[in-house]
């Protein structure tokens, strides 16, 4: 089970404001490690949270944990699954208000909302129409069915 993961954002308050949206939930500021970041909360009784922090910033080992070094890359191959209790519509509705691109795609045993943040992060958003499909396909058995030869 994950229980929180990071990302960064060009802007972390709006893109964890509609992480927090999405969950039904809220984003408060998380200045650690990394000042300007905030957390985007699901409020689901086991932790779960996205902390996003400024785009170029980066975590490294060490005792500070962090660098501040920034970036110029604006892709990543980071991206992550959540599931929303809003319907796909409101999803769609939200992504419009934002500038945001959202697509349906078939991913073969189930479907996601591809929502781009700030159209350059991947978070895969399933409604929980689409979440029986996916938990049913997500197993080591499956996918050695599927991906066998």
């Amino acid at each position: 089970m994950i229980l929180h993961l990071s990302i960064s954002a060009q802007d972390p308050r709006r893109v964890a404001s509609v992480l927090a949206e999405l969950w039904g939930s809220r984003a408060l500021p998380c200045p650690h490690p990394i000042e300007g970041g905030w957390i985007a909360f699901a409020d689901d009784g086991r932790g779960t949270a996205v902390e996003v922090y400024p785009l170029g910033h980066v975590l490294v080992p060490g005792p500070a944990a962090v660098t501040h070094e920034r970036s110029k890359a604006r892709a990543s191959a980071s991206h992550f699954a959540m599931t929303t209790k809003l319907s796909a519509a409101k999803v769609k509705a939200i992504a419009k208000r934002e500038g945001w691109r959202v697509l349906v795609c078939d991913r073969g045993p189930y479907e996601v909302l591809e929502l781009w943040l700030e159209d350059e992060r991947l978070v895969e958003v399933l409604t929980e129409e689409m979440l029986a499909d996916y938990v049913a396909s997500m197993t080591p058995a499956s996918w050695e069915k599927m991906f066998s030869e």
